[in-house]
């Protein structure tokens, strides 16, 4: 019923604005853009989905080369707004997630309902280079999480980001820069958030989670905030750098990877463990040349979940190290080429083989990330278990 009546109103808001008039705006920076007659406030509306195609082939199975599997789905369909608030410097940002992956429900901790909402944040800029986030977003962990589903350069992240990152949560965060020498730049973040993940409406479970992030950027900013979109497609005409160190302690998690995947449970109810993660990630651009690189290693204090007489109770931490590095360049033709590595090892306390994976992809950027078309084929390892094949192929479509 929520999802209708949400559906609806876009509808008939939609109808009351646009009509048959022409709207003068451009493709990919939004369908609506409104600023009050009296500067009081500003509304950027954009929408985006993407449909993708994936293929999976088990490669050394018994019987030859056979169990494979297909799929079309839409991966994603969000819909966007951002602008200010009362004055330029209250600015604020919701996004809203429609398709069934956006959506997916974690228990009673979400009183078993979709999770329609993804960021709903007023970023406050107090004073100088200072500014204070509350709300709902992404936490300050690797690179490759923060940056943009719609903004990366394979069909989707690498399996560092799905087995290790911090991803969304409800809190605050401090953020501040300065510039070193006229083109050196520093920022530096502080995070505070709830511990459990976004949309959780149980309350606080175990204690919370605090994330600190430096990065360094010694040849000045990139264009157009390129060091969170992957692909140089602003083809930077000097090399540009950007460095990122995070440190993440996760008092007392109660979720299988810190505030994503399951909820942990024993005899006495949720189970509690301290989390520890560090990211070291870059970014690197130059006339069409990119790179990027992330390493993780997460650690929880009792990864191995207990009841209380110390018997197992099947769940554990997904602790271990990460390594991811691609690389790509885009031609003057708007066709990219770019290769990936990730390999994953988990620790020997959870048990488990180290994961390889040796993705190419290829993809046209026909108007940059905002209409595209990606694709890519991965090759998968995994000692004991039998090697994989995907294929996938994305169309991105971002007003």
């Amino acid at each position: 019923m929520k999802k209708r009546i949400l559906v609806l109103a876009i509808i008939v808001i939609s109808g009351n604005v646009f009509g048959q008039r022409v709207i003068d705006a451009k493709f990919g920076k939004g369908i609506l853009n409104v600023i009050a007659a009296d500067s009081s406030w500003s509304m950027k509306f954009g929408a985006r989905f993407q449909t993708l195609f994936v293929g999976d082939v088990n490669l050394h199975d018994s019987l030859g080369p056979i169990g494979a599997e297909s799929n079309f789905l839409i991966r994603r369909s969000r819909l966007k707004f951002d602008g200010f608030a009362f004055s330029p410097k209250v600015k604020y940002k919701m996004e809203f997630g429609l398709s069934n992956s956006d959506m997916s429900g974690v228990g009673s901790e979400t009183k078993n309902t979709p999770r329609f909402i993804l960021d709903a944040v007023v970023q406050w800029n107090f004073a100088g280079n200072w500014t204070l986030w509350a709300g709902q977003t992404k936490l300050p962990g690797n690179r490759e999480r923060v940056v943009s589903s719609g903004d990366l350069q394979f069909v989707d992240r690498s399996l560092v980001n799905s087995k290790y990152n911090i991803d969304r949560d409800m809190g605050i965060q401090l953020r501040h820069h300065f510039t070193i020498g006229g083109n050196f730049v520093v920022r530096e973040i502080a995070a505070l958030s709830q511990g459990e993940g976004r949309n959780i409406t149980a309350g606080n479970i175990g204690g919370y989670d605090w994330t600190g992030r430096l990065e360094l950027l010694p040849f000045g900013k990139f264009k157009s905030k390129g060091d969170y979109v992957c692909a140089d497609t602003k083809r930077e005409e000097k090399p540009k750098l950007a460095i990122g160190i995070t440190y993440d302690y996760h008092d007392r998690a109660v979720r299988e990877h810190g505030n994503t995947k399951d909820f942990m449970y024993n005899d006495l109810g949720y189970y509690e463990t301290d989390i520890t993660t560090i990211f070291a990630d870059l970014m690197f651009k130059y006339k069409g040349f990119s790179i990027m690189a992330e390493y993780v290693q997460k650690d929880a204090e009792n990864a191995l979940a207990t009841n209380s007489d110390g018997t197992f109770t099947g769940d554990n931490v997904y602790e271990g190290t990460g390594l991811n590095f691609q690389l790509g360049y885009l031609m003057q033709n708007n066709f990219e080429v770019a290769g990936r590595f990730t390999n994953i090892t988990p620790s020997e306390e959870i048990g488990g083989e180290p994961i390889n994976m040796y993705t190419l992809g290829l993809s046209r950027y026909v108007v940059g990330h905002k209409l595209k078309v990606q694709s890519d084929i991965s090759y998968t390892t995994e000692e004991g278990s039998d090697d994989g094949l995907m294929y996938r192929l994305q169309i991105d479509l971002h007003f």
